[in-house]
């Protein structure tokens, strides 16, 4: 796997936004952004703050927003539930015996909501399709399997087989990767992400429409729970249940995300026009938190620390380790969490989490010292007259406040820091770039397995961080391809030690988010993960 890492497994992260939807506006049932609220409509709102690119599983991008809203029509393969484990979604086993073929088995069950069963020919014909260089969707990393291309990770235009992927019989098939990945690797990174089409509609489309019919904006034919009936992707995504679901019928009739600013969410929550929050998907400001703990209406709970706000420092850019070091060392993470998340969260160095089951107690993270910073700086030759350019994301209202902070706080060590506050698009185009000194984003690394994600942040020319370490990059070869927990713990120490000391990255905070339920609701299983795998349970019940 070395010669695919030195690529950096390229997703082409700049562009994240740029894919719009198609057909914005339609309206299908008149829901949009008024439906919901506590009235008598079976109707559900969830309030987010994400951004949709889109719910078209061959333009979409793997973040987490476009991989729920997609998710809800056409399932993946597998998913991952509360406790970090891969459960059946489409798929009721993945097997491998050598860690280069991974055997896939359909649900027997599985049926799309016109009554034809899901096959192994909708999966082969979807990934097949994935693979083409018509579509040429950059975030799928298709070329681990035998038979797409190294270089562009794709197969020829119209190709009518991949010989990685090869269908055994009506619910089985087998993919062949080039190099050994563990189980784990194969479900994070490739089945949990593999939304599957249904065969008999899209194979009417040419290659070139696959991006771009109609059909994509309000499928007729799903898998999963519920289909998309009207949407706006500045303002909300309407569904409804798909009363044929093969897991069970929906309760709740109908469901938006409604995409709000995180200011908004309270007001919303109080009001009954939000419903549920996600710790993710749902920013929550901390000043708020109190307030939301407080409504009569709904529950409250806090996730496990997952998501980083994660602080990336370009090394062609900063160049010595010690001045990266003065800025991690330079700054009190820990007053800034207890301050600003009210101690919802944990400070740690490097990638892993508590939540993680690779964390390692060894790992003391490094604490606020203001004179080993100016020690370190004075031995790099810093004479405190360069500017650091700080890109921060400007919905992201509670690490503004943290920015201002750390940023007063290296002023005090002989830091001269900007803070350069931009959209969630620029940012993504300017982590894409290179062109920055320090950028910040909140960022869920799968504590299952996150080996993909430090690829394209850690290794090298075309990464985040200009960043190339090669002890980094053999214990990143260890990653893909072990399976026992302590082997793989070993190796994920092995790259915390490394941002410890030669710090590329640092993780400001990691964040035990808030989420809330409105008490009308029942069935929902809150949690970074899992949230939506048994959505057909919930349930209004006053």
């Amino acid at each position: 796997m070395r010669k695919f890492w030195k690529k950096g497994f390229t997703l082409l992260l700049g562009t994240l936004l740029a894919v719009s939807l198609i057909g914005c506006g339609r309206s299908a049932d008149g829901t949009g952004s008024t439906a919901g609220g506590s009235g008598t409509a079976n109707i559900v709102n969830i309030g987010v703050t994400g951004s949709l690119v889109s719910f078209n599983p061959f333009v979409m991008d793997m973040s987490e927003m476009n991989h729920y809203s997609s998710g809800l029509m056409f399932l993946p393969l597998v998913e991952l539930d509360q406790n970090l484990n891969f459960v059946p979604m489409l798929a009721d086993s993945i097997t491998t015996e050598d860690n280069l073929t991974f055997t896939v088995h359909i649900d027997d069950a599985a049926t799309w909501s016109d009554g034809t069963p899901v096959t192994a020919a909708d999966v082969e014909y979807t990934v097949r399709r994935l693979c083409s260089p018509v579509v040429a969707n950059p975030y799928m990393m298709y070329y681990v399997f035998e038979g797409v291309d190294d270089e562009t990770g794709f197969v020829e235009e119209n190709a009518d087989s991949v010989a990685g992927i090869r269908i055994v019989d009506d619910k089985t098939i087998t993919f062949t990767v080039k190099s050994p990945m563990s189980l784990i690797s194969f479900e994070n990174g490739y089945a949990r992400y593999m939304h599957i089409l249904p065969k008999h509609v899209i194979e009417k489309f040419s290659e070139a429409e696959l991006t771009t019919n109609e059909w994509f904006s309000h499928p007729d034919v799903v898998s999963g729970p519920y289909m998309v009936t009207d949407f706006d992707p500045e303002h909300y995504v309407s569904y409804t249940a798909n009363t044929k679901y093969f897991k069970g019928a929906p309760k709740i009739e109908k469901l938006n995300f409604k995409i709000v600013e995180g200011s908004q969410i309270l007001a919303g929550l109080k009001s009954g026009e939000i419903d549920v929050t996600h710790p993710t998907m749902s920013n929550i400001p901390e000043t708020d938190y109190e307030s939301v703990e407080a409504l009569p209406n709904v529950t409250v709970t806090y996730a496990k620390p997952v998501t980083h706000q994660s602080v990336f420092i370009q090394t062609a850019n900063v160049t010595d380790k010690r001045v990266r070091e003065a800025l991690l060392c330079g700054i009190d993470r820990e007053k800034i969490l207890n301050d600003l998340m009210k101690g919802h969260g944990e400070i740690v160095d490097g990638f892993v989490s508590s939540v993680s089951p690779y964390y390692d107690s060894s790992i003391v993270p490094t604490k606020y010292d203001p004179d080993r910073a100016k020690s370190l700086l004075q031995e790099a030759g810093w004479d405190g007259s360069q500017i650091l350019r700080f890109y921060i994301n400007s919905s992201d209202t509670t690490f503004a406040n943290a920015a201002a902070i750390m940023v007063a706080q290296w002023a005090e060590i002989g830091i001269q820091v900007e803070i350069k506050t931009v959209d969630f698009a620029t940012l993504m185009s300017t982590a894409g770039s290179a062109d920055y000194d320090l950028l910040a984003v909140q960022y869920t690394y799968p504590p299952a397995d996150y080996s993909l994600d430090l690829v394209y942040l850690l290794a090298g020319e075309g990464s985040w961080t200009g960043y190339y370490d090669e002890e980094v990059a053999a214990a990143l070869d260890g990653v893909t391809t072990a399976s026992d927990t302590g082997e793989l713990t070993g190796y994920y120490r092995i790259i915390d030690e490394k941002m410890q000391e030669d710090v590329p990255y640092f993780s400001a905070y990691v964040i035990g988010a808030q989420s809330a339920t409105a008490t009308r609701l029942t069935g929902v299983e809150q949690g970074v993960y899992g949230f939506f795998n048994n959505i057909q349970n919930w349930e209004i019940v006053q």
